[in-house]
């Protein structure tokens, strides 16, 4: 089979309804103005459904937003969850590998694929002498999982375990060595299961958001008791309409721009929606959540075990100018040691995404070399 049915343009979609990445964030704390229009009631746009599953073991078309390495070997993989879901994979692999050798799997950010900024990632550290894995989350680009384009901070941090799972039983990888890299969204879900799945022997988490505390009490914390009240309220009343629907309801394309955003918010539809990120098969590119997404991380706090990841080795990355810095730096206060928090001078929140002249590669492949030893 062909590994894909078609390859990532660089060309953006028709522009649709208006909106950015404050319509999903809003559904978390509605009545605050600085996250503009509600995504709970505009639910009118179908997510764009992702290709069908396919894999191929080589002679695949290169459809990533980053150039393609030639000191890594690279294959399409597939592995299934502990929930039975298929998850589909990037796999990158050192040129001329000899022995047993440690191991990193990738994902990330929230709403991205893996052929982003993930892939970006993995790619890189592979050609520094690890076997990486970067994959897509349940329900999102090539992976399974129906309905389309939901996440789970249950499932999704099961799907790191499942990619470590995976790596594992490959016959040049030491499983007694095995790293995880997490980005924005998912850097929390990585430090979530680094704390609970004991072979993971260091974790990174890079532009970190914690999921769970965005979408329960919106950004620096701000929701109000009577906001959050009327988010769940709208939200119950969403899935009575899903019910008789007998379909989830979506919400606008994430990240487009109607003029006057939050600087942040630019800086997402700079990534996603221009040809420095764009890809079809992204929910923050080409498609929307669920508008019910954020009902499975409202009461769902993933963090609260992060002590946990001790005495394994925690990395935390964050630009200096982020508007998410604070989630990396209230993660660092509750972690305990050995941990490290590393602030990118100058660089703001997608920086970290795919300037390699900022990300600190450098720093990653000495923390895994040593911590992976």
């Amino acid at each position: 089979m062909n590994e894909h049915t078609e390859i990532a343009e660089k060309s953006l979609p028709p522009e649709q309804t208006t909106v950015s990445r404050r319509g999903m964030l809003k559904a978390a704390g509605a009545g605050l103005a600085a996250l503009g229009t509600t995504f709970v009631t505009t639910a009118s746009a179908q997510a764009t459904r992702s290709l069908p599953l396919q894999f191929t073991d080589g002679g695949a078309l290169w459809d990533k937003t980053f150039p393609q390495s030639a000191r890594v070997e690279h294959r399409k993989v597939s592995f299934r969850n502990r929930y039975g879901i298929v998850l589909s994979g990037d796999l990158y692999e050192p040129r001329n590998i000899s022995g047993r050798i440690a191991a990193i799997v990738v994902s990330g950010p929230f709403g991205a694929v893996k052929e982003q900024s993930s892939g970006l990632y993995a790619q890189t550290m592979a050609e520094r002498g690890f076997v990486t894995l970067a994959f897509d989350p349940s329900f999102t680009g090539e992976s399974g999982g129906e309905p389309r384009n939901v996440a789970s901070p249950d499932i999704n941090t099961e799907d790191f375990s499942a990619a470590v799972d995976f790596i594992g039983l490959l016959p040049n990888v030491d499983r007694a060595r095995i790293g995880m890299i997490g980005v924005c969204g998912w850097g929390g879900m990585a430090l979530n299961a680094a704390a609970v799945d004991k072979r993971v022997r260091a974790v990174v988490a890079s532009t970190m958001y914690d999921m769970t505390r965005v979408l329960s009490r919106g950004y620096n914390d701000s929701v109000t008791l009577a906001q959050r009240t009327q988010m769940l309220e709208q939200l119950g009343q969403q899935r009575w309409k899903d019910a008789e629907n007998g379909t989830p309801a979506y919400g606008p394309v994430m990240n487009q721009l109607k003029g006057g955003e939050a600087r942040f918010l630019v800086e997402y539809h700079d990534y996603y929606r221009t040809a420095r990120g764009f890809h079809p098969r992204s929910v923050n590119s080409n498609a929307s959540w669920t508008v019910t997404m954020p009902l499975s991380f409202v009461n769902m706090p993933i963090l609260s075990y992060i002590k946990e990841i001790s005495p394994r080795p925690l990395l935390l990355i964050h630009g200096e100018k982020a508007h998410s810095r604070y989630f990396s730096e209230t993660a660092f206060a509750a972690a305990a040691e050995p941990k490290e928090l590393m602030i990118i001078p100058g660089a703001v929140h997608v920086d970290l995404y795919d300037r390699v002249d900022l990300i600190p590669f450098d720093k990653l492949t000495s923390f895994f070399r040593t911590h992976l030893a």
